[in-house]
């Protein structure tokens, strides 16, 4: 049976923009209710966690998610956007006297929690509007750097000037800031020019299908948006009270819960909150 909400796993090529892919889905759909878990720039490919009708309310729940990636650091070249698709600002040639083993050790160095500066072109608001506008102006953009984590950084491959390199970070980390730092540790300036999403979550790019092959019978189940929150079952008489927004008792363990993931037969029905005795339904994503 097709599901009328739930989440699609989306190959997106270099090329469109992660709003193009979304707009496709919309019309393979035929639904205005399409969004997506985290943007990728358009130079940038692979999996992007598109979720559909009901299941676009969850999208907050999963904004946690780590990601993987696979990319390519082009160094002796910077770039005002950071990334292949800007005017280069400054070139050098120190790069040359750079080996495997010393862009390794400055890999390690970005691994683990560290303040990062957005790149000017980004979506970040500046007094109430996105960066990458002003910076289009020729305005000068200086955003206050923001931590991250890196969980995982390895060197893959150094075919001078390029260094290919695999990450696992946390949510709000720019792959295209790693790669202007890591250009300035080593001295010589850099720029990404390659970048494949492998992983979101529990989500595998190998999983995903092109955008015009997003069907309804190829919909996921949401309920994995939710997978981290307590689950409560409900009972046939508790999912209609919760389906009409109506609160039930909290029962037993659940009343310092927080949010709950109500299920009945095995589906999910509503994320709740606890407040004292009660679960009172905040996001519902079944229709009667």
């Amino acid at each position: 049976m097709a599901l009328e909400s739930g989440v699609a796993l989306v190959a997106k090529p270099a090329g469109p923009t992660s709003h193009d892919v979304v707009d496709i889905v919309r019309r393979n759909l035929d639904t205005t209710r399409v969004g997506h878990l985290g943007t990728l720039d358009p130079f940038a490919a692979g999996l992007l966690v598109v979720v559909v009708g009901r299941a676009t309310r969850l999208a907050p729940f999963a904004a946690g998610w780590i990601k993987s990636y696979e990319g390519v650091i082009r160094l002796g070249v910077t770039t005002a956007t950071d990334d292949g698709t800007g005017a280069v600002v400054a070139r050098s040639d120190a790069w040359r006297d750079l080996d495997r083993a010393g862009i390794a050790a400055v890999l390690e160095r970005f691994r683990g929690a560290y303040d990062q500066r957005p790149p000017a072109f980004s979506a970040v608001k500046v007094a109430g509007e996105r960066a990458y506008r002003r910076a289009r102006r020729g305005e000068p953009v200086a955003l206050e750097p923001r931590p991250v984590d890196v969980r995982e950084l390895e060197l893959l491959d150094f075919a001078p000037p390029d260094v290919r390199f695999r990450a696992t970070v946390t949510a709000g980390t720019y792959l295209r800031s790693l790669a202007r730092d890591v250009g300035a540790a080593l001295g010589c300036g850099a720029h990404l020019v390659a970048l494949t999403r492998t992983l979101v979550g529990p989500y595998a790019l190998e999983d995903a299908v092109p955008p015009a092959a997003v069907t309804r019978e190829s919909l996921r189940d949401a309920a994995v948006l939710v997978a981290e929150l307590p689950r409560r079952e409900l009972e046939e008489a508790e999912r209609v009270a919760v389906v009409h927004g109506r609160p039930v008792p909290a029962g037993g363990g659940m009343r310092e819960a927080g949010s709950v993931a109500l299920f009945a037969e095995g589906y999910l029905v509503a994320v709740a909150d606890c407040v004292g005795d009660v679960l009172k339904p905040r996001v519902v994503v079944v229709q009667e």
